[in-house]
This record gives structure tokens, C-alpha cells and sequence, in this order.
């Protein structure tokens, strides 16, 4: 069963070729709506080398972050096995 999860935002690593698709107004538009509405789906991380390591939801932490936030609400997914 999965279950949300507040975690601090610094704790959250974003791969490299991750960040790669990051795009700033697609990041100002969702902080906008997050500020009127609310995060209505969790981001996902795995726990990865005692971190998390984001899995889903780029474009949300981002937003979160330039507000300002600490916390981000998560749900911890399994990682895949290779």
C-alpha cells in the first residue's frame, strides 16, 4: 500500500538527464496554480543510495520550490530492479 509522505525538498535528488526537460514556464504556470489550488498529485521518489531520488513530478518540485516550500508531499515508489 502506498502512502503519501512529506519530505524535505533538499533530501530530493533529480538525475541529471531529468533536469534536462525542465521547462521554467511550464514551472511558473503550475507554482500559480498550486498557490490557487493546491498540489493535487503527490510527485513520486524511490529511495536510492540514502536519499530520494525523484521519479515522477519535475515539473511540480520545481514549483513548490520556487515557493518557497520545505516539505513536498510524495509517495515512495519501489525501485526498479535493473
Amino acid at each position: 500500500m502506498l502512502k503519501d509522505e512529506s519530505i524535505t525538498i533538499d533530501d530530493i535528488y533529480v538525475p541529471t538527464k531529468r533536469r534536462k526537460t525542465l521547462n521554467e514556464s511550464t514551472v511558473a504556470a503550475l507554482a500559480e496554480n498550486i498557490l490557487e489550488e493546491g498540489m493535487k498529485m503527490p510527485i513520486q521518489v524511490r529511495k536510492g543510495d540514502g536519499r530520494y531520488v525523484l521519479v515522477e513530478g519535475l515539473h511540480r518540485l520545481e514549483a513548490c520550490r520556487a515557493l518557497g516550500d520545505e516539505k513536498i508531499t510524495c509517495i515512495i515508489v519501489a525501485a526498479r530492479k535493473s
